[in-house]
């Protein structure tokens, strides 16, 4: 703004007039200037611990610190444990891994009988899910009792 030259057919424009410019009032302008100011200092303030050649520790940022513990401690607004998320929990973090396993699986099975590694993906399904069913009706016992 202030290394602008007005034409010499033209006159300035209003929006680069200092005392239209963003229409603000002075109040509201000295309170950015001083916030300004304050960043100013926390950034010097910053750069001198940063540059520091006696520093031995960790720089500590508080604004971070805080924004860390936000972001981490009140976590339902960004996460709702819903059918849907379940869902798609078991879709792309279990079924891979069993997949996995399963292949990695076939590397060691004999490849001369071609239906035992089906029997035994058949076997390990059938054994997780009685384990879950006991493991279920074991804790509802539990809650009744």
């Amino acid at each position: 703004m202030a290394e602008y030259k007005e034409a010499p057919l033209a006159s300035r424009p209003k929006t680069l007039d200092p005392a239209e410019y963003f229409n603000i009032s002075p109040d509201h302008r000295r309170a950015e200037e001083q916030r300004a100011a304050l960043k100013a200092q926390l950034k010097r303030r910053f750069q001198l611990q940063l540059n520091s050649p006696h520093r031995k520790e960790l720089i500590e940022d508080p604004a971070l610190t805080r924004w860390t513990f936000a972001r981490t401690n009140n976590i339902y607004p960004n996460f709702r444990p819903t059918a849907k998320t379940s869902l798609l929990g078991g879709l792309f973090g279990v079924v891979p891994m069993f997949i996995l396993f399963c292949v990695l699986k076939t590397n060691r099975v004999s490849r001369s009988d071609d239906n035992s590694i089906y029997q035994w993906c058949a076997c390990c399904i059938l054994e997780g899910l009685k384990r879950n069913y006991v493991c279920f009706m074991s804790a509802f016992q539990n809650l009744h009792n």
